[in-house]
């Protein structure tokens, strides 16, 4: 299929499943990014990250979907052999000239991570990129594959429950002097475009993928893949002045910004994920 100017390529496989790119906007992701992360991947992600991958010196993680290499960084710099895998060539050309030298990128799909062997790694992540991924169910499968018995994964996404793109809002309740977060809807799963360059340029954008949290956790069980850990972070940030602070700073911390959720390799893999729902 020809890619179409200033958007995300959409090749189909042989199977028809839509896969997304994010190359066509490398440049403005690289520059919105930067070497360490914007202030949430700082103060919330990374940091949170870190310590739910439990990573020790000398482990061997892989970071699928790694953008330019934010997350592959801060691992190596805490002595971990990392691997950062990425389907955009441009992103993994960027994570590269950033360096430093020592850390391993490939091109490759998350979809199919058919470029690792079967238990390489001691843990994987997947920051803030899940939700763009399309499907689910090979995803985690490779993951599992790859990982050694035990294994851990940490993924990291907008909370699908109060960030769903244009089905979410804030609203103010003037009588109540209460901030809160609408939710027009949550269980059916859906795919919505993301304007990159809201004004400047409305025709490049990028896919957001919505699933109700029952969805990742059924598709990484049948990757063989057991939830053993799920934390909703807040964000930083606090209002200093002005008569709605106080309500705003109230809702920042009541309403999740992200959800992150650890799964373990188990024994039996794949069979025991399907025997637990039924399958």
């Amino acid at each position: 299929m020809k890619q179409r100017p200033g958007k995300p390529s959409r090749k189909s496989d042989r199977k028809g499943s839509i896969r997304t790119d994010w190359s066509p906007v490398a440049e403005w992701y690289d520059e919105l990014v930067g070497d360490s992360g914007s202030e949430y991947h700082q103060k919330v992600v990374i940091p949170g990250v870190l310590r739910l991958l439990a990573a020790a010196q000398g482990d061997a993680v892989i970071d699928i979907a790694c953008g330019q290499g934010v997350l592959c960084r801060a691992l190596h710099g805490r002595g971990i052999c990392v691997t950062g895998a990425d389907a955009a060539v441009e992103l993994i050309r960027a994570a590269r000239e950033r360096g430093p030298a020592e850390i391993h990128y490939e091109v490759a799909d998350a979809v199919n991570l058919s470029n690792f062997g079967d238990g390489k790694f001691d843990a994987a992540a997947c920051m803030l990129a899940i939700q763009n991924i399309h499907p689910l169910p090979p995803v985690f499968s490779s993951i599992g594959r790859i990982l050694k018995p035990g294994g851990r994964l940490v993924i990291v996404m907008m909370h699908p429950c109060f960030r769903g793109a244009k089905e979410t809002s804030w609203g103010w309740d003037e009588e109540a002097k209460v901030q809160y977060r609408r939710v027009d809807r949550y269980l059916i799963p859906r795919k919505t475009p993301i304007v990159t360059h809201p004004g400047s340029n409305p025709d490049q954008y990028t896919w957001e993928f919505h699933r109700p949290i029952s969805g990742y956790v059924k598709a990484m069980s049948q990757g063989g893949l057991l939830v053993d850990a799920m934390e909703e972070w807040a964000s930083h940030k606090k209002s200093t002045s002005g008569p709605k602070a106080g309500a705003e700073n109230m809702a920042r911390e009541e309403i999740p910004l992200f959800l992150a959720i650890r799964a373990r390799k188990v024994d039996g893999g794949k069979k025991a994920g399907a025997e637990l729902f039924g399958e």
